[in-house]
């Protein structure tokens, strides 16, 4: 067994400079730029996904009738910035699509899923990606942080020229990512009612001082947060990948990694740091626990998530305090110690 989500970032190329943005890397590029970060992409994804578990399935505590777990198919989610752009998705996607389709095709299986802004989508890209072994396609972008996406018309407007396509070409909505015979589509966005809604403090959202999360929005204790990376053998597990490699417990990603798949495998890193009280804590959801055998104790984690803005105002988010400990905890050497 291994996990049940992976969530690939195979590119910091994007064709939008969002304000909301959580990763100030993802952009437009141009030139010796362009060339740069598109290398690092079709340089790294082959050795990152040789690394990837040697089967891709997990554990359902969900117990059938007779008591036993069920092992269900997980997914790898390959996304960027925008995977779909002409520098990256013919010679970086396509092939991984296939990697991925090989390394687990009749092994147990994994569902493939493609995240995209979605107003890059043609009829023949979509075609493109089924025959990739495309079990999904996840458009992301339908939020009015996108340019020309602002009035709601324009938002209905893409999605129901994107809903056309799909149906002409056989792909049924869904409305979340569960199990089913694909292939599907869904939207999302990071829209008030979202588990993104308040947007993590990171990036261009950090900046324009867009999130709206207070000290009791952990988002550690969620999907796409660090719960339960390390139980990577049942459901719930996820972990972030960046095109260089390195795996983070959360995509919203911490300071530091907890490892690089170009240095060693997954469930290597993973296993690793099981039972580290650091790394438990942010898979159990409370990272207001990370620090306590190293002088932090929760109160002081608290004060640490506390900080002024240059408007003269208060934010604070438990994401900052993680920030914090690890810049002055395991940023001053103490990883190496501990892992």
């Amino acid at each position: 067994m291994s996990m049940e989500s992976i969530y690939y970032v195979m590119t910091w190329l994007c064709h939008r400079h969002c304000p909301h943005c959580y990763e100030d890397r993802f952009r437009p590029y141009h030139g010796d730029d362009l060339g740069k970060v598109v290398l690092e992409s079709r340089s790294n994804y082959a050795r990152v996904i040789a690394n990837f578990p040697g089967r891709m399935t997990y554990l359902d505590p969900d117990a059938g009738p007779d008591g036993e777990f069920r092992e269900k198919p997980g997914r790898v989610i390959l996304a960027g910035g925008e995977i779909l752009l002409d520098a990256v998705r013919e010679s970086v996607l396509y092939p991984a699509l296939e990697l991925l389709h090989a390394k687990y095709s009749g092994n147990g299986g994994v569902q493939l899923i493609v995240q995209t802004t979605g107003d890059l989508l043609t009829e023949s890209i979509i075609a493109e990606l089924l025959e990739h072994h495309v079990w999904m396609i996840s458009i992301s972008g339908v939020d009015a942080f996108h340019a020309g996406l602002e009035e709601e018309s324009a938002r209905v407007e893409l999605q129901e020229k994107v809903a056309r396509m799909m149906q002409r070409l056989g792909v049924k909505e869904q409305a979340g990512t569960g199990a089913g015979i694909g292939p599907f589509y869904h939207f999302f966005g990071a829209t008030p009612e979202s588990w993104i809604g308040k947007l993590w403090p990171r990036g261009r959202a950090w900046t324009n001082h867009l999130s709206t999360a207070g000290i009791t929005d952990n988002f550690c204790n969620g999907w796409s947060g660090g719960l339960n990376f390390l139980a990577h053998q049942y459901a719930g597990s996820e972990v972030s990948v960046d095109p260089a490699g390195n795996v983070f417990p959360c995509c919203i990603k911490t300071k530091l990694p907890v490892g690089n798949l170009l240095e060693e495998p997954l469930l290597g890193i993973l296993n690793r740091r099981q039972g580290n009280p650091v790394f438990e804590a942010i898979s159990m959801g409370h990272p207001e626990r990370m620090g306590l055998q190293h002088g932090w104790s929760v109160e002081k984690f608290f004060e640490k998530s506390r900080i002024e803005l240059p408007s003269g105002g208060v934010y604070q988010n438990l994401c900052i305090g993680c920030d914090r400990f690890h810049e002055e905890v395991l940023g001053a050497g103490t990883l190496v110690q501990i892992g």
